[in-house]
């Protein structure tokens, strides 16, 4: 039965799965010139961001635009934070998915300011609605 018909390459067989991800050279990196709030282009599957080390106060959030020409309007945009910084104290979120580009908010869930040049990693799943 071809329940992974879809994945092509992913169902092995005997219940043996290939790994799922990116190979080298998918991926890239981008630092934020001014701000938190500064607009970025990596046109990678997958990478990193440097925010800026500018303060995000106590329960503030601050969004910024990725573009990207690898996403499409349909992709699935995951983005965490990956290091640098207080852990725990960060919460990262695509809150909107365009043709070319996406927006990220990174909300400060610490009870006090922080000024720290935080690194999300993201990646880009390629969807459709058909």
């Amino acid at each position: 039965m071809a329940v992974f018909n879809k994945w092509k390459g992913i169902w092995l067989g005997a219940q043996r799965f290939m790994n799922f991800g990116f190979a080298t050279g998918s991926g890239g990196a981008v630092i934020q010139g001014t701000g938190k709030t500064t607009g970025v282009t990596l046109n990678k599957m997958t990478g990193k961001v440097t925010m800026h080390g500018a303060e995000l106060a106590a329960g503030a959030e601050a969004t910024f635009t990725l573009t990207n020409s690898k996403i499409g309007a349909t992709d699935l945009v995951l983005v965490h934070h990956g290091s640098a910084g207080t852990a725990g104290a960060y919460m990262a979120q695509c809150t909107l998915v365009a043709a070319g580009s996406c927006s990220i908010t990174v909300s400060n869930l610490s009870a006090g300011a922080l000024s720290e040049a935080i690194v999300l990693h993201f990646a880009v799943i390629k969807g459709v609605h058909a």
